[in-house]
């Protein structure tokens, strides 16, 4: 499976079965999804989500989403 593929399968995961409950018991928290099982990981941090799906699926790919917001990671400046 290509990345497009494994982000777009977690994607389903997560508005499926996931983001209504999510988004509102941990709004701002990351969400590692191992799209084959649909296992998830949650995390305060980008790298405690990952650790958790790492820990259980080392050697599965997962993808990791920002819950409540369009992209796990902003980059830049505000003004």
């Amino acid at each position: 499976m290509n990345a497009g593929e494994l982000i777009r399968r977690a994607e389903q995961v997560y508005d499926k079965r996931l983001k209504q409950d999510l988004e509102r018991t941990h709004l701002n928290y990351f969400v590692a999804i191992e799209p084959d099982s649909g296992d998830y990981f949650l995390g305060r941090t980008l790298s405690e989500a990952s650790a958790a799906a790492h820990a259980v699926y080392p050697d599965r790919r997962y993808s990791v989403l920002r819950i409540g917001h369009h992209a796990t990671v902003h980059i830049g400046a505000y003004k």
